[in-house]
This record gives structure tokens, sequence and C-alpha cells, in this order.
């Protein structure tokens, strides 16, 4: 056998593209609601994409550092939830 090397920068890259969609599709629906909650929901959405897009460039990378930036975009990203979860239930009738 041959000492071949597979690489997995191919299917990052298309993650990245395929994230970038999504990202862009929860943006659109952050821009046209209808409703507080639709909005609070697709910002949540489009974080946590944002989020896995930083994580799999820090693989892509091979950067280790970014994956600090990872854990503490989480943490930030479940305290915002949280937060706008009561402002949408105070605001909901």
């Amino acid at each position: 056998m041959s000492n071949v090397e597979l690489s997995l920068d191919p299917v990052l890259d298309i993650a990245l593209l395929m994230l970038s969609a999504a990202l862009g599709v929860a943006m659109l629906r952050v821009a046209r609601g209808p409703t507080d909650a639709d909005r609070a929901l697709a910002a949540d959405v489009g974080f946590a994409v944002l989020i896995a897009a930083v994580a799999i460039l820090a693989v892509r990378l091979d950067e280790p550092t970014l994956y600090s930036l990872v854990m503490v975009a989480t943490l930030a990203g479940f305290l915002t939830t949280v937060a706008l979860a009561r402002l949408v239930e105070r605001r909901s009738p």
C-alpha cells in the first residue's frame, strides 16, 4: 500500500459553505420576523451557527487558541438565550 495521506480540508470547506448558507437563512428570519420570538430564536440559531463555523475553522487552521473562543462564546450564547427568553416571555400577552 502506498503512503497516502487523506485530507479533511475539502470536507471542512464544504461544511463552512453550508454553515454560511444557514447563517444567511437565519439572518433573513431575523429581518422578516414576524414576531419577536421568531427574531430571538433566529438570532440564537445564527449565533450557534457562527460558533460552529469558528470551531470548524479552528480545526481547518489547526489553531488551538480558537477553541477557547468557542467555549467563551458558547457560554455567552447560553446566557443571551436565557435573557432573550425572559424578555419575550414578559412581552407576550
